[in-house]
């Protein structure tokens, strides 16, 4: 149990390195193949669909930083669930401002052929302060 504990934070991290590495085959490489994303007024299901979000997504951003920061596992088997809380900075193309946020995501993870993905993941905004 310990070992998936350890896996599953490690995922998260690999997300968050991803992001800020605009790295989009690596983070291809942690989603199982129905995956669903939820960002702020928009789900997405299937790995194809959360790539081509993902992609216009940071296509529309100069600037991304997400650092993760405490987060919860609880874990069933081969199926787990957690809850981590980040800040990001952002800063849009064409855009003079840094956006700041502070956000919670929730998880849900499952362990195919011995090794953790995401099967769905959901971000909710705390607080956001432009500039």
């Amino acid at each position: 149990m310990v070992e998936d504990e350890l896996a599953i934070r490690n995922l998260v991290a690999i997300y968050a390195d991803a992001v800020n590495r605009r790295d989009q085959e690596l983070w291809n490489s942690i989603l199982s193949e129905s995956v669903s994303w939820t960002l702020p007024g928009k789900t997405v299901e299937g790995k194809k669909a959360v790539l081509e979000l993902w992609g216009a997504f940071m296509d529309s951003f100069e600037f991304v930083a997400q650092l993760v920061h405490q987060g919860t596992i609880d874990i069933d088997g081969d199926q787990a669930s957690g809850r981590w809380y980040l800040t990001e900075q952002l800063r849009a193309r064409g855009a003079t401002e840094v956006r700041c946020t502070i956000g919670t995501y929730a998880d849900e993870y499952v362990k195919e052929n011995g090794r953790w993905l995401f099967a769905k993941r959901g971000y909710e905004i705390l607080y956001a302060q432009d500039g």
